[in-house]
C-alpha cells in the first residue's frame, strides 16, 4: 500500500490544487481580506477565524486565499509574457544565424550575467510599486532562459532531413518555425516554465516583501509576511502562514518542473539549458 502511495504524481496531484484554490480562493474567502476590524486585532485561531487576525484585525485566511490569486496570478502572467518574448527571439536566432544570431544571444549573454533578483529590485526601485512595474521587471530577467532554450531545441532540430526538404521546397521563415521547430519547443519550455514557476513566486514574494511589489492593502504573501515580521512576538502564525504557503508552491512546481524535465532531457542541449537557466 505505502508503494502505491509513493508512485502517485503527488507533484502533479499538490500543483492542481493549489492551482484550483487560486482560482476560487477569493470567493471561498469567509471575510473581506482588507475590511479593517480594530477590535479584533492580533487574534489567535478560533473557529470565526482559522488562522487568526493581524495587527489591523483582518482575516488572516481570507487574505491567504485572496493573496494567492495575486502572487501566483502576477507569476504566471509574468512567465506567459517571458514565453512570448523569449521563444520567438530563440526560434529566429537559431534558425536564421549569422548576426541575428550573435546580436540575440549577445544581448541574452548580458542579462544572463546580471543577478536577476538585483536586476528586478533596481528595475522595480526605478519605476516604483505597482502591478504592470512587477511584470516589466520580471520579464526583463526571465525572457532570457527561454529564448536561449528555444534556441537550443532549433539548432539541434534544423540538420535533419525533413527540414532540409521543406526548406528546398520554398516553404518560408515562419512557416518553417510555426509548423516544423515550435512544436518541438513547446514540451521543454514548458519544464522550464514549471520551474521557473516556483522561483519567479519567490521574486514576486520578495519584492513585494521590500515594498517594491504589489502596492497595499492589496493582500500578497510577499507584503503579509513583511507586516507579519513586526508582530512575530505577539503572534508567529502571521509569517508562518504565508511562509508556508510559498514553501508549498514552489516544493509543488519543483516536483513537477523535475518530472517534465527527465522527459524532455532527450533533446542534446536542452537539460543543460534548463540548468542553466534555472540556476540563476
Amino acid at each position: 500500500m505505502m508503494h502505491k502511495l509513493l508512485k502517485l504524481p503527488w507533484g502533479m496531484i499538490l500543483t492542481v490544487t493549489l492551482l484550483v484554490l487560486v482560482i476560487v480562493g477569493p470567493s471561498l474567502a469567509p471575510y473581506d481580506p482588507i475590511a479593517v476590524d480594530l477590535n479584533n486585532a492580533l487574534q489567535g485561531p478560533s473557529a470565526a477565524h482559522l488562522v487568526g487576525t493581524d495587527q489591523l484585525g483582518r482575516d488572516v485566511f481570507s487574505r491567504l486565499l485572496t493573496g494567492g490569486q495575486t502572487t501566483v496570478g502576477i507569476s504566471l502572467a509574468a512567465l506567459v509574457l517571458s514565453m512570448i518574448v523569449g521563444v520567438p527571439i530563440g526560434l529566429f536566432a537559431g534558425y536564421l544565424g549569422k548576426y541575428v544570431d550573435w546580436i540575440l544571444m549577445r544581448t541574452s549573454d548580458t542579462f544572463m550575467a546580471l543577478p536577476e533578483y538585483i536586476v528586478a529590485i533596481v528595475i522595480t526601485g526605478l519605476l516604483g510599486p505597482g502591478y504592470v512595474n512587477l511584470l516589466i521587471a520580471i520579464l526583463l530577467v526571465k525572457w532570457v532562459g527561454y529564448a536561449r532554450l528555444a534556441r537550443s531545441v532549433v539548432l539541434q532540430e534544423k540538420t535533419q532531413d525533413y527540414l532540409q526538404a521543406a526548406r528546398i521546397s520554398g516553404s518560408s521563415v515562419f512557416r518553417m518555425l510555426r509548423q516544423h521547430f515550435l512544436p518541438h519547443v513547446v514540451g521543454p519550455v514548458m519544464a522550464l516554465a514549471t520551474l521557473d514557476l516556483g522561483k519567479v513566486v519567490l521574486l514576486v514574494a520578495s519584492l513585494s516583501f521590500l515594498g517594491l511589489g504589489v502596492p497595499q492593502p492589496s493582500p500578497e504573501w510577499g507584503s503579509m509576511l513583511s507586516e507579519g515580521r513586526t508582530y512575530f512576538a505577539e503572534t508567529s502564525l502571521l509569517m508562518f502562514a504565508p511562509g508556508m504557503a510559498i514553501l508549498i508552491v514552489v516544493l509543488a512546481t519543483n516536483l513537477v518542473g523535475d518530472k517534465l524535465t527527465e522527459k524532455f532531457s532527450g533533446t542534446q542541449g536542452t537539460e543543460e539549458v534548463i540548468d542553466v537557466a534555472t540556476a540563476r
